[in-house]
């Protein structure tokens, strides 16, 4: 699986890539963006690397600024519209996550309950407990999110 990552011949969850940082002790946007390190991040929305992720994950992300410096990593999650969103089973990772909907409708299921979440809704969980989210239309969703690293 890690071969097939690296070679850009699959996509990875980011709470699979989550994972992966943690196992190797560097912060999650060391495993997202290929960028140089800085100790500041001027990301202009046409430099931002693509969307990242596949629909039978059941959303695509974009990375908005990475630092190597921040125990905060910020993403957009866009999350794929209800008939194609095949996801079924809950993520887990280390950090932290607050999310914000920017646009649309979500389900956020957390820890063995679904909770309605509409535009302007925010949340702050453990990334620890079971959670996905559930698109509720064939609108999609787009949700601002950030993983906040505790240690």
């Amino acid at each position: 699986m890690l071969s097939k990552i690296e070679n850009g011949q699959t996509a990875s969850a980011v709470a699979t890539l989550s994972k992966i940082s943690e196992a190797l002790d560097i912060p999650l946007s060391w495993v997202i963006d290929d960028q140089p390190e800085t100790d500041m991040v001027l990301q202009p929305k046409d430099t931002r690397q693509a969307l990242v992720g596949h629909e039978d994950m059941g959303y695509s992300y974009e990375l908005l600024a990475r630092s190597r410096f921040s125990k905060i990593e910020s993403t957009i999650v866009y999350v794929t519209p209800k008939d194609t969103n095949l996801r079924e089973e809950p993520y887990t990772h280390s950090e932290d996550e607050f999310i914000y909907i920017l646009e649309g409708s979500i389900y956020l299921y957390y820890d063995g309950k679904s909770n309605l979440m509409n535009q302007g809704d925010t949340a702050y969980f453990k990334g620890t407990k079971p959670h996905l989210f559930i698109p509720v239309d064939n609108e999609g969703a787009k949700v601002l999110t950030v993983f906040v690293d505790g240690d």
